[in-house]
């Protein structure tokens, strides 16, 4: 999971997302440095601070997703605007080697393979994992992405 924030006390926000993840999906195996990343998308706002989990666990992806959504909503997370500011933001990157593609879920994340942001703190703590479809580990995506945004430690 990638977990995101650009608003209020950041670091602590981070750290509460991994304390609901581990009381309502299952206990972080592997946490990534936290990183201050640029906005993607919308580019007038905050620096993000970002960090990947990783988790062991039994749930269908489609019950992540609504934990990981009760989570968001529980921290206060508004909706406003896409890419835009928020408070936090809780991807599902990956699901071991499941493939999903429905209306409201894709697994893995169809975007991670573009951003530095994720790619970044993912080669960290999974640099050998293959993605499903690519057929590349998470340490050949990196280098091979396109994105030049800045990522920094914390």
């Amino acid at each position: 999971m990638l977990l995101g924030s650009n608003m209020g006390n950041r670091v602590a926000v981070l750290q509460e997302a991994v304390q609901h993840i581990e009381a309502r999906v299952d206990l972080c195996v592997a946490r990534s440095q936290v990183y201050e990343t640029a906005p993607w998308g919308v580019l007038e706002q905050p620096a993000f601070l970002n960090q990947v989990v990783h988790l062991q666990t039994i749930w269908h992806p489609i019950d992540i997703l609504e934990r990981i959504l009760k989570i968001e909503k529980t921290m206060g997370r508004q909706r406003h605007e896409r890419w835009g500011a928020r408070l936090i933001d809780i991807d599902l990157l990956y699901c071991g080697n499941v493939v999903l593609k429905m209306t409201d879920l894709i697994v893995p994340h169809p975007h991670l393979h573009q951003r530095r942001f994720t790619l970044v703190p993912l080669a960290e703590i999974a640099p050998d994992f293959v993605h499903p479809i690519f057929k590349k580990n998470n340490q050949e995506l990196l280098h091979i992405c396109t994105d030049v945004s800045e990522v920094f430690v914390y």
